[in-house]
Parts: C-alpha cells; sequence; structure tokens
C-alpha cells in the first residue's frame, strides 16, 4: 500500500505551508499529492505550482469538477500537466454538488452518471490523439451544420494513458467507476464496511468489462491525528463530518449522508443534517458519534494507527491518502512523518 498526501482546497490561508507539505511528502517519498477545487482556486494551477517545486511525487485532482470544464478542455489540461510534471499528473473527476453545479457553474445537476461516462468517453478519445469526433446526448462534437472540424489534441502527454480517477460514493457510481476508470476517490471510508459500501459495486462494475479489481487504485483520504488521546484527537474531525453528513449537498440529495446511513448510521446522520440545516453547526458536530469518526479516521499512537493500516490493506486499499490534522506546518509535517513511520511498522512499506 502506498501513500498519498491530500492538500484539500488552496487558499484558506495556508498556502505557503501546503507547498511545504507537498515538498516534505516528496522528500519523503508519498506517492501522490492531491489537491481539491469547489468555488475557490482551481485545481489546475494549484498542481501546476506543486509540480514545478517537487521532484518525484506524482500530482492529482482530486478531483476536476465535471461541469467546470469541456471534455476536452480537461483532455487539454491533464495532457498539458503530464508533459510539464514528466509524466506524474493523475486526473482525478467528479460532478460536483447540485449547489455548486447550478449555483456557482450554471450546469444542471441532471444525469449525472451519463454525463460522467459521456465526459470520460471524449477525454479517452481526444487523449488517443486523433480527430476528435463524439455524438451523445450531452456534446456532439463537431457540432453539426457549422464551420468545426474535428481537431486533434496537438499536445503529447508523457504517457499514453494518464491515470483517470473518479470521485465515487453512491453504488451506481461505483459500479460505473469500476467501469470505466482506472480508479476510485474516496472518502469516510471504512474497513469494515467496505464490502458493502463501496467494494460490491465497483466489483459488479469491474466485472462488466471482464476485469477485477487487480490493478485498480481504490484511493480513500482519511484524516490523521497522532496522540494517545484518542477522544480529544477524534473531536478535531466532527466539524468536518459534520459538514459532509450534514450540509453537503441538499437535504434531499447529499450522498456523504446516505453513505453514513449505509453504515448504520440512519438516526445520527438524520440529527447531523437536521441541525446543520438549521445553521446548528456546533449541535450538529457533536452529534457525530465517535465511533463513525474513529472508523473513517486514523487517531491514535502510532502503533494503533499502523494496526488501522493493516485493516485498511486488508480491505483492498492501495492508495492511502492522509490529510493529517492541525494549523500550522509543524503538526502537519508531523503527521507526515508519523504516517510513514506507521506504514513501516505496519509492513507495509
Amino acid at each position: 500500500m502506498r501513500l498519498g498526501i491530500n492538500l484539500g482546497y488552496w487558499g484558506a490561508g495556508m498556502d505557503a505551508d501546503n507547498l511545504a507539505v507537498a515538498q516534505e511528502a516528496d522528500r519523503l517519498g508519498y506517492s501522490v499529492c492531491w489537491a481539491a477545487e469547489a468555488y475557490g482556486s482551481d485545481v489546475a494551477t494549484v498542481l501546476s505550482w506543486v509540480a514545478a517545486q517537487t521532484e518525484r511525487i506524482d500530482v492529482g485532482s482530486a478531483i476536476f469538477q465535471i461541469p467546470a470544464r469541456t471534455p476536452a478542455m480537461t483532455a487539454m489540461t491533464a495532457a498539458t500537466l503530464d508533459s510539464l510534471s514528466g509524466g506524474r499528473f493523475r486526473l482525478g473527476l467528479g460532478v460536483s454538488g447540485p449547489q455548486v453545479s447550478e449555483g456557482w457553474y450554471g450546469v444542471r445537476f441532471d444525469k449525472p452518471l451519463a454525463r460522467t461516462r459521456e465526459y470520460v468517453e471524449i477525454i479517452r478519445k481526444a487523449m488517443e490523439r486523433t480527430p476528435l469526433r463524439h455524438e451523445g446526448q450531452h456534446w456532439t462534437l463537431p457540432l453539426p451544420d457549422g464551420p468545426g472540424k474535428a481537431l486533434k489534441l496537438t499536445v503529447h502527454p508523457v504517457r499514453e494513458r494518464i491515470p483517470l480517477y473518479i470521485a465515487a460514493i453512491g453504488p451506481k457510481n461505483l459500479e460505473q467507476t469500476g467501469e470505466i476508470a482506472d480508479g476510485a476517490l474516496l472518502v469516510f471510508f471504512a474497513p469494515e464496511h467496505a464490502e458493502e459500501t463501496t467494494l460490491g459495486a465497483l466489483r459488479a462494475g469491474r466485472a462488466k468489462v471482464g476485469k477485477d479489481l487487480t490493478g485498480f487504485d481504490l484511493v480513500p483520504t482519511v484524516p490523521l491525528a497522532v496522540g494517545d488521546d484518542l477522544r480529544a484527537l477524534a473531536d478535531q474531525f466532527r466539524p468536518y463530518t459534520a459538514l459532509y453528513v450534514g450540509g453537503m449537498g441538499s437535504a434531499k440529495q447529499n450522498f456523504y449522508n446516505k453513505l453514513a446511513q449505509r453504515m448504520g448510521y440512519e438516526q445520527a446522520a438524520a440529527e447531523i443534517q437536521e441541525k446543520y440545516l438549521a445553521g446548528d453547526k456546533d449541535g450538529a458536530a457533536a452529534a457525530v458519534p465517535h465511533e463513525l469518526i474513529d472508523a473513517t479516521a486514523l487517531v491514535g499512537p502510532v502503533e494503533r494507527i499502523a494496526d488501522r493500516m493493516r485493516a485498511y490493506a486488508e480491505a483492498g486499499v492501495t492508495t492511502l491518502s492522509l490529510a493529517p490534522a492541525g494549523f500550522t506546518l509543524e503538526e502537519r509535517v508531523a503527521g507526515l512523518r508519523a504516517g510513514v513511520e506507521a506504514l513501516e511498522r505496519a509492513g507495509l512499506a
């Protein structure tokens, strides 16, 4: 199992530290550095900045938002980043959510599965560097009855096939991801619930194309906090868990809330969402069960984290992306180093 680092969103006041964290992860031998976007910084610029100032670590989008770019633009960006970084780019995609898609990008949040499938098809075609033609429900290239012509990507990426990941949570999205992608980007992944929440659907998708999970990159992002007081460490992640389970999406369409329900936290998930959407963020955080945080984060002494890493590896995780807790560079770097130590103690390095 390899380690990754997830920098999250750029522009939250820790930008210089984020670069230093990426550089330390590069020095420590982490395999990939992911960054995110929502409606602030765009991830392509961030990854260019990180790639230019690191040497070996891959850089990955977690995620490029599908409503933000045409598929051909995403293919151009991916090819450019792969070329500039010397073959170190990983393309992560996701549909975002209805509030961002419709409120920020003005793109209807409809048919997300069909839209994702078609988006990936066009990217794959563009990356083949043949004249781009596509007739689908959401995109037609070139447009008919006009001056457009089928064009060929002029940039040569370093690799013939750039690894393509999809951020997936729901069963149908997971199944499609197994069918059309090279890896899955996951959150709130609990090894004890891996089969019913994640692996079963991924296997079904892989089977559709005559494959199994061999070579498929399973990549959960997992918060990390090192120390002896398990309750205090887990409490650091209450606002984060409450935000996703309670406040992401809408009352009717929150993928993270449904995931918590599938893990057996139906009553807690409903309470967290009710309080969060009513503006009681502190109450929502207090309603998050300790057991949910402990199952989906790495908390405790290095020895306990090593045990949990074994559980992740046994559940099929191939790249464990860490999100170290802390507001200072020293705290986050200490988390990075503890992650390497734990991996070595677990016998997984």
